[in-house]
């Protein structure tokens, strides 16, 4: 748990309490947070990830004194039924909580209620994970019909475009919350691919978002 900046999405640049949590039901190549997933099944708790109980994290993102949590990962939402009881009190004292995930999971009623934004990240081949686990029709109708999410593509080339482009039309997500992000772990490679993506969505109508953690603080946990 730390206090940053968002540094993706809608809510870029807003001050934020993040909760990371560990384990990931995908493998993608160029994951910038493998060390919640790498070894799992031998990782340990008080090594690898701290245990907290609820009273511990609800304390923790409340001396903060910030008001937006983004609950991240791995993937959060193989743990909501164990987050619930947390976010429920946190919403209470009224703190946004936003949620990253990769789409592959629907929430439950509860955590539909609990949560205000959705940033839905569904990984393109250039993830080299298989179509079949990365892409899922019955979570990600949910999120469109949520309307409380926002699908954010990580692309390296045009090839990921056209991916984009025919999951907009098989999945029927809303173009106006489309949002292009470069794909990159220092800030050269970035600006690099920003430049011309920007006027990809420009040009389709898409949202551009950045990666301002990269560009701020390069890559490093805890920013």
């Amino acid at each position: 748990m730390f206090l940053s900046v968002q540094g993706e999405g809608i809510n870029a640049g807003t001050p934020s309490v993040f909760l990371r949590t560990y384990f990931c039901n995908l493998t993608c190549t160029w994951c910038d947070s493998k060390y919640t997933w790498l070894n799992q099944d031998k990782s340990k708790a008080g090594v690898d990830y701290t245990l907290m109980t609820v009273d511990a994290v609800f304390d923790k993102v409340m001396r903060f004194g910030c008001k937006h949590m983004v609950l991240t990962g791995g993937e959060p939402l193989l743990h909501q039924k164990l987050l619930a009881p947390v976010l429920s009190r946190l919403k209470k004292e009224g703190v946004c909580i936003e949620v990253e995930t990769n789409g592959t999971m629907a929430p439950t009623t509860e955590m539909f209620g609990l949560i205000d934004c959705f940033n839905v990240s569904p990984k393109t081949s250039n993830s080299l994970v298989d179509r079949r686990v990365r892409i899922r029709r019955g979570p990600l109708e949910a999120f469109v019909a949520s309307q409380k999410a926002w699908f954010k593509f990580v692309i390296r080339d045009s090839q990921d475009l056209s991916e984009v482009e025919d999951l907009i039309a098989e999945f029927s997500l809303p173009s106006d919350r489309v949002m292009l992000m470069p794909e990159g772990t220092d800030s050269t490679t970035l600006i690099e691919r920003s430049r011309w993506l920007v006027d990809v969505c420009m040009a389709k109508g898409f949202r551009f978002t950045p990666r301002l953690h990269i560009l701020l603080f390069g890559n490093k946990r805890g920013t």
